[in-house]
């Protein structure tokens, strides 16, 4: 009884990675030390200002562990830490108890982040630093919201936005995408969920959580998509794949890959080299969204172009090699169809090529085909629930 009592104190935090855990605590070490060598020589060794305030460690752990929280984002650090700064020194200026100032200046920061859609903790001690950092803070004025608390936050965000990106996450954070039949109040999905159910759920809570009502639906979509695979069945991709495959060369030109696309009313082909190993896929969105369409014909962009020569060292020739896809979902004959569902599902594709070991095409599966035959598997083993997420069909 009491250890259950005890257990109630301690959060329950999902599994991180030690590799996780090393690159959260070397953003923020980074992060900070450029933060304070700046404003260290911005303002020079024998200056009175203060060159770093202690509420940026805590954003620090914010936007270097959770750079996915809402309560990390750019709006929240930079909005709420001058908001409350401005909140702070208003009330160090109008009321000489320094505890009532601080009760007021605390209460008030957190009320106007809440309603400026900035709600960032550490902004509520920028507030108390404010009404507690003594004469050197009070001289400043309303320039404490300038120097340091602007300037710091600057440099802080400055620092996650190149470090995250750098080592693998996303910053700003993005949402994952939804998917095209879960959009609004529509019918309920497969698994009978909608995003109107979401947002019910989330209204009947009416509390603030530490994460976004995108990651959330985001996040139930695969635990479905998880809990419909562990009862599939062992049907491979070489069960359902489609050996009649038309391929195409990366020198290919846009408008013919268009035509092919077309032609064999397909949505997606593999791009391969002379030995047929796949170097990419090209799909219609590739061609829409990566090149400009006009009377002349298909042809890249300016930002495009700029783009591909920097990577490459070399114009590009507005072939197909200049928008394929190169990061894609690359299936094997043997892998399950429940695993190429996930695979598929989290790469955002609903056809991917299957290649042998030394990466030759061997055929393209079908994500519909594929879900099609885990039902079937479940249905055979009795499994009166053999539904899939809407984003797996």
């Amino acid at each position: 009884m009491q250890s259950s009592f005890l257990r109630r104190f301690v959060p329950e935090l999902p599994s991180i990675s030690p590799r996780e855990r090393v690159r959260s605590a070397c953003g923020a070490m980074i992060g900070l030390f450029l933060t304070g060598l700046i404003s260290h020589f911005a303002i020079g060794s024998g200056a009175a200002l203060p060159t770093l305030i202690a509420p940026m460690g805590a954003s620090a752990v914010l936007l270097f562990a959770v750079p996915s929280s809402p309560l990390a984002q750019p709006w929240s650090i930079l909005g709420g830490n001058l908001v409350s700064a401005i909140v702070g020194v208003t009330a160090a200026a109008s009321i000489a108890d320094p505890v009532i100032a601080c009760a007021v200046a605390g209460s008030v920061a957190i009320a106007s982040m809440m309603l400026l859609g900035c709600l960032h903790p550490p902004s509520g001690a920028v507030a108390l630093t404010a009404v507690l950092g003594g004469p050197v803070v009070h001289d400043l004025g309303y320039g404490f919201v300038l120097w340091p608390v602007g300037v710091n936050s600057v440099l802080l965000l400055l620092s996650a936005l190149v470090f995250n990106n750098l080592t693998g996450r996303s910053y700003p954070h993005v949402a994952p995408s939804q998917p095209a039949n879960d959009v609004g109040a529509g019918p309920a999905s497969a698994g009978g969920l909608t995003a109107a159910d979401v947002d019910a759920a989330l209204s009947e809570v009416d509390e603030v959580l530490d994460i976004s009502r995108a990651d959330l639906r985001a996040i139930l979509r695969r635990a479905q998509i998880h809990a419909s695979l562990r009862r599939s069945g062992q049907t491979t991709c070489a069960a359902v794949m489609s050996l009649e495959v038309r391929a195409i060369a990366p020198e290919t030109k846009l408008r013919e890959a268009l035509d092919t696309l077309r032609r064999y009313r397909v949505t997606m082909l593999p791009v391969t080299d002379e030995k047929a190993r796949v170097l990419g896929v090209v799909t219609q969105t590739d061609l829409i969204d990566k090149a400009v369409w006009d009377k002349r014909g298909p042809r890249l962009a300016f930002d495009r172009r700029v783009q591909l020569t920097l990577e490459r060292g070399r114009a590009p020739h507005g072939s197909v090699a200049d928008v394929m896809t190169r990061h894609f979902a690359r299936l094997r004959p043997e892998t399950v169809a429940s695993e190429a569902v996930l695979e598929m599902t989290q790469a955002g594709f609903h056809h991917a090529p299957v290649v042998a070991p030394d990466g030759r095409l061997i055929g393209v599966v079908a994500q519909t085909d594929l879900v099609g035959a885990m039902l079937a598997d479940m249905a055979s083993h009795g499994d009166n629930d053999a539904t899939l997420f809407s984003a797996a069909s």
